[in-house]
């Protein structure tokens, strides 16, 4: 759009008062464009529109908005090409996963909320005992999902398609509107997600998008009168500040915030299979990823194998221009962002591990690279073991029992997702039984996204993904009548 891109309110392109600021590549470093920002008014604008729009689609049946959201996601698959582009010139993912996990899991999404799930179920027929009115009988109840409201989205930086399309479709799905504050390093690809809807036929202040580097921005999202829920994935920072206004208010919250995965490496592991896994840390989003297994904990029999084969994988992984094919690792965000990643790895050294490989800035002449790091010899009061870097950064512990490794994972802040690697199927459940986090992953680092998503301690309220979303962006509300 001529001039810079504009906000998206009431289903009008808007021109934002507060001007435009630069969208830099991390890889080039050049401007790939300007993203608008808004003013207070303009996003508590945006807020009134969703809630006008709101009882109109609410009222839609859940088949005519499972139609909407079909549409687009053909439109998406569609335009995969030019949307992986700028997801690629955005973020700095590689050209493969901006096509598979950014662009291609957003369209995948959207289909997934087109099937239509059942809004009521029937609760069986009780007899009551006699009430203070002295009365008894039989009594029918059936439960119904209703609507929320409207929902800000706040969504993160490291993955601009699946992350608003995961808060999207469900919370469309269920008859709510929504508001979408996108993360300001890379909020293009969400106006072209919400160019795609209002093509599919999305009704005007259904989907609002509003952005801006200014923390005002989000904070007017937040606090918008208008708003009945906020669901939120960052930091847990941030996530404190948003819950406590939320709470003033007794708005609903759904909080996927920051992650310091434990991969406990029992001495009986597949120790291919486990490098491989933790080795998705170096290049998946360059390590941006709350549920990375960023904090091993090996039992000391394969400790020093382990780390061995850890440095080997990490020193193969090609690290350069997302564009290129055989590239592996990609730049992390922002020169900011690198510099905080590095200023770990020299945390890292003073604190006593060893720096096995990586954490300097490659050869090119431009970009936000970080090397890979491996490092060894940590204990779990480090800063590196205990903190969310998110950067290609791999920290390594010894334990000696299972007791122990138990005892180490759980001793954190967070609890996202963890990781057991055995070859003793059932050992390995029963470690992970033991393990406080919201997911775990036993000799694997992939996902069922039909699985409950969310984290226990400092790491989130509440659970999304698959039906779990719609429970997520509903209230329950039970009707009762005399049989």
């Amino acid at each position: 759009m001529t001039g810079g891109q504009r906000l998206f309110i009431g289903g009008e392109w808007t021109r934002p008062e507060c001007g435009h600021y630069e969208v830099v590549d991390p890889a080039t470093e050049e401007t790939v464009g300007l993203a608008p920002e808004a003013s207070r008014a303009q996003v508590h604008a945006a807020c009134a529109a969703a809630r006008e729009a709101f009882g109109p689609w609410s009222r839609t049946s859940p088949e005519e908005r499972a139609a909407v959201l079909a549409r687009a996601a053909g439109i998406i698959r569609s335009r995969a090409e030019p949307y992986t582009e700028l997801a690629v010139a955005e973020t700095g993912a590689t050209t493969g996963t901006a096509r598979a996990m950014q662009v291609g899991v957003g369209a995948a999404r959207f289909r997934r909320y087109a099937r239509v799930e059942p809004a009521e179920w029937a609760i069986p027929p009780q007899v009551n005992e006699a009430g203070p009115m002295g009365r008894s009988g039989v009594f029918g109840a059936l439960a119904l999902r209703q609507p929320v409201g409207v929902v800000t989205c706040v969504t993160s930086y490291n993955n601009p398609w699946a992350n608003p399309a995961g808060k999207v479709a469900p919370a469309l799905a269920m008859g709510n509107t929504v508001v979408v504050k996108p993360a300001p390093q890379d909020p293009l690809s969400v106006y072209r997600m919400a160019e795609a809807l209002a093509d599919a036929g999305v009704p005007p202040g259904v989907v609002n998008v509003v952005s801006g580097r200014s923390v005002a921005v989000g904070e007017a999202a937040v606090d918008s009168a208008d708003v009945d829920m906020v669901s939120f994935t960052g930091s847990t920072a941030v996530g404190r500040r948003i819950a406590e206004v939320c709470g003033r208010d007794m708005k609903r919250q759904l909080m996927e915030l920051g992650g310091k995965g434990a991969a406990l490496v029992l001495d009986d592991a597949d120790l291919t299979s486990a490098v491989a896994g933790i080795g998705t840390t170096f290049s998946f989003y360059s390590g941006q990823i709350c549920t990375a297994p960023t904090r091993v904990l090996a039992q000391r029999r394969v400790y020093d194998t382990l780390v061995e084969q850890l440095a080997c994988h990490a020193r193969r992984l090609k690290v350069g221009d997302p564009r290129d094919p055989d590239t592996v690792v990609g730049p992390v965000i922002s020169a900011a962002h690198r510099d905080r990643v590095e200023s770990y790895v020299e945390l890292a050294r003073k604190e006593g591990a060893v720096v096995v490989t990586g954490g300097e800035r490659p050869a090119h002449e431009r970009g936000f690279y970080v090397a890979p790091a491996l490092l060894a010899d940590c204990t779990n009061d480090m800063r590196v073991a205990r903190e969310e870097i998110f950067g290609p950064v791999v920290s390594v512990i010894p334990f000696d029992d299972e007791e122990e490794g138990v005892a180490l994972a759980n001793d954190s802040d967070y609890g996202l997702i963890d990781y057991v690697w055995s070859a003793d199927v059932a050992r390995a459940f029963r470690v992970a039984r033991r393990l406080r986090a919201g997911g775990v992953g036993i000799n694997t680092v992939g996902r069922n996204m039909e699985a409950p998503f969310g984290g226990f301690k400092k790491s989130g309220v509440g659970r999304d993904v698959g039906v779990h979303a719609l429970h997520a962006y509903s209230e329950v509300q039970a009707i009762v009548w005399p049989g």
